[in-house]
């Protein structure tokens, strides 16, 4: 009955708009004043431990790459080059959308900044070339969720600190899905362009010449996500070391390109001081939640609910993901991916499914819940963006659901899409 009280209180903030974290830490002490078993401080003790992880110095180091990357000039550089290789594509800058987020992906781990940076200029040269705005928003919507699928990913080093999981394994994990993903949605594009229900305008086919400058001029961005993969495959560096040598590397790209200036390099540490306050306070507020879970044996009874019902590891990742779906539509993803790891990791466990894929899985699920109306938050930073209705963008993004979710599912049947390449790398 007491595990209630942490469930009803926690719905009943949420639904008068409280902020998750708040949310979470006051639901957390309402169930211990209630409860009386264990002290106040017992939140403290919990918190501490919690929030000393290694591995979660990576989030503001990727943060912060991610940022510098955007005010350095590289995310023109990146769409410039992807322009050359796609535009001419049937799809146009649909194509060239995508593929940048694609080489970005390699270089910044949270899908708000693709969304907020690279999709600024995304959108800027859409509108420029005439597509419709809705259209343009959606498609920049559902490309930023690349971005945390390809390493590096801040999601990722979320779950591998709760899930206590070899971040390198799970980094080197999501470059197929991700790739995978992008291609997905390239051939939505061009199946919506090429039924007429999108008019998408090709842009002129440049000659070797310019597609070679712009290779040239984009190179050095190119060849950050080639560092990261390389030091993780080889072994050079863990993750958080990597983090803080692309951070290095985009600070002297910016002062390279010269476009790099005192008071832009203050303006990327202070929204990075910002978004990791944030994450951190979110991650703070779950840690008791999650703990409150597990003493009542939340997991285990939910487990013994799907070993009763099903005993295929397919299915009971489906029934995760159908559930981590619908929550997705209401809470934020940080707070998903810590709400959701101490209840479902277990029965994964269980299950024998591997902690990597379900990682994987697990984390393109609670992505797609950040594209999905009514509280996706990559939609607001959209609409807010594009200066669009909600409702259009909505409307808008509907057919990219369909390759979002065929790729889940074809990472949850073949879970080797997931596991190849971190095989592949123990296997050396």
């Amino acid at each position: 009955m007491s595990i209630l009280i942490l469930i009803a209180a926690f719905a009943l903030l949420l639904a008068f708009g409280v902020p998750v974290a708040f949310a979470m830490l006051a639901s957390s002490l309402a169930y211990i004043v209630i409860d009386g078993q264990f002290p106040l401080s017992i939140v403290l003790q919990r918190i501490a431990p919690g929030l000393d992880s290694f591995p979660l110095l990576a989030i503001p180091l990727f943060v912060l790459a991610g940022n510098l990357l955007n005010s350095s000039g590289i995310a023109q550089r990146i769409f410039d080059f992807a322009l050359a290789l796609v535009g001419h594509v049937r799809g146009g800058l649909g194509h060239v959308n995508i593929l940048a987020s694609l080489i970005f992906a390699g270089m910044s781990g949270v899908a708000s900044a693709d969304a907020a940076g690279l999709g600024q200029i995304e959108l800027k040269q859409m509108k420029r070339a005439g597509y419709d705005s809705a259209f343009s928003a959606a498609v920049t919507a559902a490309s930023s969720i690349i971005g945390p699928i390809i390493p590096p990913s801040v999601i990722m080093v979320v779950f591998a600190v709760q899930a206590r999981v070899p971040l390198t394994d799970l980094f080197l994990a999501g470059i197929v899905p991700g790739v995978l993903l992008g291609g997905a949605l390239m051939v939505a594009v061009y199946v919506m362009v090429l039924t007429g229900r999108v008019e998408a305008p090709v842009q002129e086919r440049v000659g070797f010449g310019t597609l070679w400058r712009r290779f040239l001029s984009a190179l050095p961005a190119l060849l950050a996500p080639v560092f990261l993969l390389a030091g993780l495959f080889y072994g050079f560096a863990t993750p958080t070391e990597l983090g803080a040598v692309v951070v290095v590397y985009a600070v002297l790209l910016g002062f390279f390109y010269g476009e790099m200036s005192l008071s832009a390099l203050r303006a990327a540490l202070t929204s990075t001081v910002r978004t990791c306050g944030l994450l951190v306070f979110i991650i703070a507020a779950a840690v008791p939640f999650g703990w409150i879970l597990a003493v009542n044996g939340v997991s285990t009874t939910l487990g013994a609910a799907l070993a009763a019902a099903t005993d295929s590891p397919f299915i009971i990742l489906l029934l995760i993901s159908a559930i981590l779906l619908i929550g997705g539509m209401f809470i934020e993803t940080a707070a998903l991916l810590l709400i959701g790891i101490p209840i479902f990791l277990p029965i994964v466990l269980h299950a024998g499914i591997d902690p990597i894929h379900f990682g994987i899985v697990y984390t393109l699920t609670v992505l797609i819940g950040s594209v999905t109306p009514p509280f996706g938050i990559i939609l607001f930073v959209m609409v807010d963006i594009a200066k669009i209705k909600l409702s259009r963008l909505c409307l808008a993004i509907l057919p990219f659901y369909v390759p979002m979710l065929v790729i889940l599912l074809l990472i949850i049947a073949i879970p080797q899409i997931s596991t190849f390449v971190p095989q592949m790398l123990h296997a050396r």
